[in-house]
Order: structure tokens, then C-alpha cells, then sequence
């Protein structure tokens, strides 16, 4: 009888190895470039391209908003696009834990192929390996990306200058509140999901409009306050933040309150902040607000040149502190 779970010999590389790919893998990304069947893909590239890769291993592999799959698109597409490169090319590893189920991996890679085909990205090169029962959590995928660059020059932190405004596409601390709310049951009805999102689109629009962009990062692990104290060191400059601007939905920010959670740390999967000349935020915004993941888009900040290096938020109440890095990991295995 044919099993419902991945089982051991399917990391075997022969027959049901053979059975997995052509049954699960090659149905939801099948291209010309797959196809082939060769041991590697011949891309043609005559382009200045931008390469990244990374790891997932959230936990757990289904949350509300999206999956593990969804965000291994996601997460490759967005460190992508945060430098003007437009998403082409991905490949993906997937280790397997021996019992996970098709009904399982089948959603898995489903969330991955429709995030594909809304961003137009090919998957064009894959591997598959199995581990035991109790050795891995389920499933864990490693992307890589490639891009063509859009833009010249790069958007870096070195490109900021004094008076740049700060913006942010849209709310924070959604994924990080979300992956908690499927870890605990006491959660499971706060109507919070993950911001996981394919943000070229958003780029590309800006872009289209000559909008000068001096830097983009997204706010994922670590969250906005990290962002903001990295490119404050980077740049050499102050990052000032307003928080009465940041926004920051009510039952994430009524959780944070009863959990002692900063919303500034947690992460986001669907955000850029982005660093544009201030002469230029209204009309960024203006082109933002009229995409999907860039509704609730806010001018946050400014760039000022001192302190130099450091990021400051001025409280509602009139005060300031400073924003640091985070230290240790309040929800870990988010992404």
C-alpha cells in the first residue's frame, strides 16, 4: 500500500525518490528550465544581477497568513528587491522529516508556486533530502535568489543624507504575532495575520515614477528598531522615528501590551522601509497607497545628522530613547 507520509526511503534517490519530485515537486513548478532534467540549469544572464540566498525554519510550518513555503518565496524576493533588483530566478532545497504528510507537503509547495506566479519568479533549480523522525521539525527550505538590477545606483545605507524621509509600507509586528498565535491556542482568536507579501511590485512602481531611492531594507527578523539602528551605524547619521506615525495595528499592539513585547522588534515578512529625498515622500507615498501591500503606507522618520549613528524614537508623550539592535530573540524560529 502506498504511504501518506514521507518515509526514509524517499531520500533514497531512486524509485520513490523519483515518484516524490514527479508527484509533488514537478506539477506545482514544472517550466522549460526545470524540464531539462539536467544536474544543473543553464540560465542565460547578460545582465548586472543581484544574488542572495537564505533558510527557513519556522515553527510551526503553517501559520495564520501563510506558510513556510510562502515565506521562502517571500523572504528571497523581498532581500531582492530592497536593492532595486527585480526577482528572475529562484532555487530551493527542502529537508524532510520523515512522517510528514503529502496533504502537508502538498500545501507546503502549493503557497509556493502561487507566490511564485504572482511575482513572476521561476523556480529553476530544486533538491530534495530526508531525515529521520525527530531530526528535523517537519520541513526546512534554503532559497536562493537572483535578480536583474533596476536601478544605478544601488539603494544603500552610504546614499542617505540629512533631511531624507523615512517611510514604511504598511503596519508592523503582524508575522511575529501571528506565529505566536499558532504556537498558543490562548491566541487563536486574535485577528492578527502575517504581512507575507512579494514586495517587487512595490519597488518597480516607485521606480517607474523616477522616485529616488537612497535605501531599502526589510524589517524582518529583529524588526523596525533594528533596521533603524543598522542604517543609522551604516550610514553614519541619525535615524530619528516618530512613534505616533509608526503604524501599528490595534490587536498587535494589545498584545504586545499584555505580553510585554516591543512591536519595534518584532518581525515582518511584508514590509520595506524605504529612504527617499523628503521633497520626493509625498509622491512616494501617493504611488505606495495605490498598491495592495502599500495601503497603509506612512512617512515614519527623518534622517538627521546627529547623533551620528544612532536611532532615537521620540515617544508620544514628548520623550526619547534610543533604538538598539535586538539582543536575544523574544519569539524564536519565525522565519
Amino acid at each position: 500500500m502506498k504511504s501518506i507520509v514521507v518515509t526514509m526511503a524517499h531520500g533514497s534517490g531512486g524509485k520513490l525518490t523519483q515518484e516524490l519530485i514527479e508527484e509533488h515537486f514537478w506539477p506545482r513548478f514544472t517550466n522549460p528550465t526545470l524540464d531539462s532534467f539536467l544536474d544543473s540549469s543553464i540560465l542565460e544572464i547578460q545582465k548586472e544581477i543581484a544574488f542572495t540566498t537564505d533558510a527557513f525554519v519556522v515553527k510551526p510550518i503553517f501559520f495564520p497568513g501563510g506558510t513556510i513555503g510562502k515565506l521562502a518565496v517571500c523572504g528571497t524576493i523581498n532581500d531582492l528587491a530592497s536593492v532595486g533588483a527585480q526577482p528572475v530566478y529562484l532555487s530551493a532545497s527542502f529537508i524532510l522529516e520523515e512522517g510528514l504528510t503529502w496533504k502537508e507537503l502538498d500545501a507546503v509547495l502549493d503557497s509556493m508556486a502561487e507566490t511564485a506566479n504572482e511575482a513572476k519568479v521561476k523556480l529553476v533549480a530544486a533538491d530534495t533530502k530526508v531525515v529521520e523522525r525527530g531530526a528535523g521539525d517537519k520541513i526546512y527550505i534554503s532559497t536562493s535568489g537572483i535578480g536583474y538590477l533596476k536601478v544605478d545606483p544601488v539603494p544603500q545605507p552610504r546614499r542617505m543624507e540629512n533631511g531624507d524621509a523615512i517611510l514604511i509600507t504598511g503596519s508592523i509586528g503582524n508575522h511575529g504575532l501571528a506565529v505566536l498565535q499558532a504556537r498558543n491556542s490562548f491566541f487563536t482568536k486574535l485577528p492578527v495575520e502575517s504581512d507575507c507579501a512579494p514586495l517587487w511590485g512595490l519597488v518597480e512602481a516607485l521606480l517607474a515614477a523616477k522616485i529616488p531611492i537612497h535605501a531599502m531594507r526589510d524589517p524582518t527578523r529583529g524588526g523596525l528598531a533594528t533596521v533603524a539602528s543598522e542604517l543609522a551605524q551604516a550610514s553614519r547619521l541619525a535615524v530619528t522615528l516618530q512613534e505616533d506615525q509608526i503604524p501599528i495595528d490595534a490587536p498587535v499592539q494589545a498584545a504586545c501590551d499584555m505580553l510585554g513585547l516591543d512591536p519595534l522588534t518584532l518581525a515582518n515578512e511584508g514590509k520595506l522601509v524605504i529612504i527617499v529625498p523628503s521633497a520626493a515622500a509625498n509622491e512616494a507615498l501617493r504611488i505606495l497607497h495605490q498598491h495592495t501591500y502599500g495601503r497603509r503606507a506612512e512617512r515614519i522618520g527623518d534622517v538627521q545628522c546627529q547623533p551620528e549613528g544612532l536611532a532615537l524614537l521620540r515617544s508620544r508623550i514628548g520623550g526619547t530613547r534610543i533604538l538598539e539592535s535586538l539582543s536575544g530573540e523574544p519569539l524564536p524560529r519565525i522565519c
